[in-house]
Formats: structure tokens, C-alpha cells, sequence
């Protein structure tokens, strides 16, 4: 085990350098530039901010004094929070997206697991062809469909919830729900297929010949082992929460990481897309690692290599 996390750790540092090499030399080849606005600056003012953020220099001399800053773990300066470093940014907006992405996997997980099983128990019923219809819409509908609309009904035809911001536990409801409906329908389609094949073996059948129950054998039996492609789907259901977030949050103007990801694109602020670009990928990096180590942890006769 303890080999096997040596060699993810050193694999994962070796694609944090890609990542981060790509998307520094990729930010600029996109025409303009940070400190251009409808008033531009003049030449003398433009050749300072130039001067005094570094980018006077040529690109490969900036690459290399951002990757020594970086083994330091100095995110740089932003250019447009004037004052802020990029650390400081990324640890305010975090816990503000972890709520609401933590939120949106809990339900996903839950319902996706809950609706799947439930669907394979009732193959060919009237509830097992609700399920499978509602998750195939869910993993149709773009989450921006679903957020407009959950604010046109919930937001302004009834007005029973708040359509922005982020300060009471309603404001939570629409983004949750905007942010886990497509993994809970995925997960849906995936436990059910799972739980279709595992119902079908020989151990199940015992189990049923012994007199065991229908639930307790679904629970001790099939759970366990119809689970596992979802603990596997963890990894990339991480990575889309991250990346879904980012819609989710500007749609509903929640101020995380994911709404701070978007202006540093539009604004060009080149230390805050490579320090949320470098963050993102290092907790997807490490996630997936950990999704492995508890897939062993689920099934002891998995070999890691």
C-alpha cells in the first residue's frame, strides 16, 4: 500500500508540472492582456505595470521565476484584487464552494444509491420506468438548464426561495440540487445496472434458499458488492463538482472558488488562473488517490499496482 502511494504521489507531481506548464504558456496566447479596459492605460503607465508584476520579461524567464516561486508555495500576487495574494484568495473562497460541492456529493451518493437499488429491485415496474426516466433527463439536461430552471419556478413563479447569494441554509437548496442532479442520475443508472448483475448470482441465490430476507440480503450481499463502480465514479464525480461549480456559482452569484476561477479568465489575472488551475488539479490528483485506497479498503481482494 504504502509503495503504491509513493508511486501515485510521484505520478501526481509529474502531472501537476504538465498542468501547470500548459496553462502558464497557454495564457499567453490569448489575445489581450490584464491590464487592458475600455480606458486603456498609456504607454509609460502600461510599461510599469509591466515592470512591476514581471511581465516585461520574456516568457520562458517569467515561467521559470513562477515555477521557483511556486516550489515555495507562492501562488504569486492577483493583478486585479490589487493587494491580495493568490494564497489568501483560494483558502477565503474554498470553504464556500467544499459546502455546497460536499453537499451536492452527499446527495448524489445517497439518492443515486437509494433510487438505483430500488429500481433493480423493481425491474420492469411501474417505479423502476420513473427512475430510469428521470436519469436519463438528468444526464441529458446541461446543469445550466436545470439552474434556469429551478430560478424561473422556485425563484420567481413562487417565490418560495432565494435566487442569490449564499447566507441562509435556503439559499443552499437550488444550487445543491442544480450542482447533484446530474451525478445522482448517473449514479442511478449505474447502481441499477450493477445491482441487476449482482442479483443474478449464484451467492444471492443461496442466500435466498437459506431463508435470509430480501433486505437484509440487498444490504449484506448485493450493497456491498454492486457499490463499488460507484466508489470507483468518486474520483471524476470530484472533478465535475469542481468544474460544475463554477457555472453553478455565477449563475447564483455564490462567492467561491468556482465564481473567483471565472473572473481571473475574463480579467486576465494570470497568477489566479494558474494558482486555481494548480489547486484544482492537486485535490483531483489526491482524490482519486484516496477513492483507490478506500476501493481497496471496500474490497480487500483488490491489488493495487
Amino acid at each position: 500500500m504504502a509503495k503504491y502511494i509513493v508511486k501515485r504521489m510521484a505520478i501526481g507531481m509529474v502531472t501537476l508540472l504538465i498542468v501547470s506548464t500548459v496553462t502558464f504558456f497557454l495564457m499567453f496566447l490569448v489575445p489581450g492582456g490584464p491590464f487592458l479596459a475600455e480606458k486603456a492605460p498609456s504607454a509609460a503607465t502600461l510599461k510599469a505595470l509591466e515592470e512591476k508584476y514581471g511581465l516585461d520579461k520574456p516568457v520562458p524567464v517569467q515561467y521559470k521565476n513562477y515555477m521557483l516561486r511556486l516550489l515555495k508555495g507562492d501562488l504569486g500576487t492577483s493583478l486585479k484584487q490589487r493587494g491580495r495574494e493568490v494564497n489568501d484568495i483560494i483558502f477565503t473562497r474554498l470553504p464556500v464552494s467544499a459546502r455546497v460541492g460536499g453537499w451536492a456529493i452527499l446527495v448524489a451518493v445517497v439518492l443515486g444509491v437509494t433510487l438505483g437499488s430500488v429500481a433493480a429491485l423493481n425491474r420492469g415496474k411501474a417505479i423502476d420506468n420513473v427512475i430510469v426516466f428521470l436519469s436519463t433527463c438528468g444526464i441529458a439536461v446541461p446543469g445550466f438548464v436545470v439552474c434556469t430552471v429551478l430560478m424561473y419556478f422556485l425563484g420567481a413563479k413562487l417565490n418560495i426561495l432565494p435566487t442569490f447569494g449564499l447566507t441562509s441554509y435556503k439559499h443552499y437548496i437550488m444550487p445543491v440540487i442544480a450542482l447533484s442532479f446530474y451525478p445522482m442520475s448517473y449514479i442511478s443508472r449505474l447502481m441499477r445496472s450493477c445491482m441487476l448483475d449482482v442479483l443474478g448470482q449464484d451467492y444471492m441465490r443461496t442466500a435466498k434458499a437459506k431463508g435470509v430476507s430480501q433486505w437484509a440480503a440487498l444490504f449484506k450481499h448485493a450493497l456491498r458488492n454492486a457499490i463499488l463502480p460507484v466508489v470507483t465514479y468518486l474520483g471524476p464525480l470530484l472533478a465535475y463538482t469542481l468544474t460544475g461549480s463554477f457555472i453553478v456559482e455565477k449563475i447564483f452569484t455564490i462567492p467561491g472558488l468556482g465564481d473567483s476561477f471565472i473572473s481571473s479568465i475574463t480579467g486576465r489575472d494570470y497568477p489566479l488562473i494558474m494558482g486555481t488551475t494548480i489547486f484544482l488539479a492537486f485535490l483531483v490528483i489526491t482524490m482519486n488517490v484516496v477513492v483507490d485506497i478506500v476501493y481497496k479498503l471496500v474490497d480487500p481482494r483488490i491489488k493495487l499496482g
